[in-house]
């Protein structure tokens, strides 16, 4: 699962490899290090145009998901003896989102797979762990070449109320998430589960954020074996402003 990712490349490098329109992001400074539930650019479709604006990393998890935390948050409150009202308790379960989506095929995952809700996530390197010689895990860093260069997930957004922390509350924010598929060789020698679906051409990238929903979802397949290098390891941030 990918969880941690670089951007580097300033906003004008990111509009003209998209041709967006509109920039809703203000100031956008290098990112070395993007972490789950943070604010980061994505390209997405509008009626003005391609936007370049920020959003959170993590897509809303499922109803069955939450339905599971608040059901264990009430056990343990009838265990105390204390009363609760369990629809109140199910509408403020935090959940920090789901950032990696496989399954497309679920219902979960389908009612944002439509125009007017996919997006391109730009990078210039992402991580998976691997297990560090001394024990523990550290992080494995990807990229198409020794550069860096600009490159992009097929992602999905949405706008959606929930909580993302208990110190928030209820708040309603801009969602992303990024298809994962089946690792290719490079990937799959760190982690073998999935990698993150890649696009790396202007026709791959139009496809994605303009064609029907099975034609978008072709491109759900791993990269061919060699596309990637590892370029750093052992790093919680990659990229020139990592020190």
């Amino acid at each position: 699962m990918c969880n941690l990712y670089s951007v580097t490349k300033g906003q004008k490098a990111i509009m003209e490899a998209v041709d967006a329109m509109v920039d809703s992001t203000g100031n956008l400074p290098p990112m070395p290090g993007v972490f789950p539930d943070y604010s980061a650019p994505i390209v997405r479709n509008t009626a003005k145009g391609r936007e370049l604006c920020l959003a959170r990393w993590g897509m809303p998890s499922s109803q069955k998901a939450q339905l599971e935390a608040a059901q264990k948050r009430a056990d343990k409150l009838r265990a105390k003896g204390k009363d609760f009202d369990f629809q109140e308790l199910l509408k403020m379960e935090p959940d920090s989102g789901t950032t990696n989506i496989r399954n497309t095929k679920s219902q979960h995952w389908k009612r944002w797979l439509g125009l007017e809700d996919r997006c391109v996530v730009p990078f210039t390197s992402f991580s998976e762990n691997e297990d560090a010689p001394g024990g523990g895990r550290q992080p494995v860093w990807f990229a198409t070449d020794e550069t860096r260069p600009l490159t992009f997930f097929a992602g999905i957004w949405t706008n959606w109320t929930s909580v993302r922390k208990v110190r928030e509350g209820l708040v309603t924010t801009d969602l992303y998430g990024f298809l994962t598929t089946n690792p290719n060789a490079e990937v799959e020698a760190i982690h073998p589960k999935a990698m993150p679906v890649i696009l790396r051409t202007n026709e791959e990238i139009e496809t994605w954020m303009t064609a029907p929903v099975e034609e978008a979802l072709s491109l759900q397949r791993p990269l061919p074996d060699g596309s990637l290098r590892v370029v750093a390891r052992g790093k919680k941030a990659d990229g020139a402003d990592a020190s």
